[in-house]
């Protein structure tokens, strides 16, 4: 698990273009959204593309989206669970 956590903090930096952020910055346990990274709903849209793209993981309903981008923790839980590449 650990290992997807820190794939997924450098794809987040890299799809989100979080130049001055290191995957050591980010806490796997902050909130995404609101606090932590501080993410909007455009960086939304770039992380349900990013689980598509690289795990093959659609995401339907915008509450789950909710759910799943708490944290970059649950974000790999999540990804564990259901990934289909």
């Amino acid at each position: 698990m650990e290992e997807l956590i820190l794939k997924l903090k450098n794809e987040i930096i890299e799809v989100l273009n979080l130049e001055d952020i290191k995957p050591e910055d980010i806490d796997e346990n902050a909130p995404l959204f609101g606090e932590g990274l501080a993410l909007d709903s455009i960086d939304a849209l770039e992380l349900i593309v990013l689980m598509e793209k690289n795990y093959g993981i659609k995401i339907k309903d915008p509450n789950e989206g909710k759910d799943i981008f708490k944290s970059v923790a649950v974000m790999a839980e999540y990804i564990s669970k259901n990934r289909t590449k």
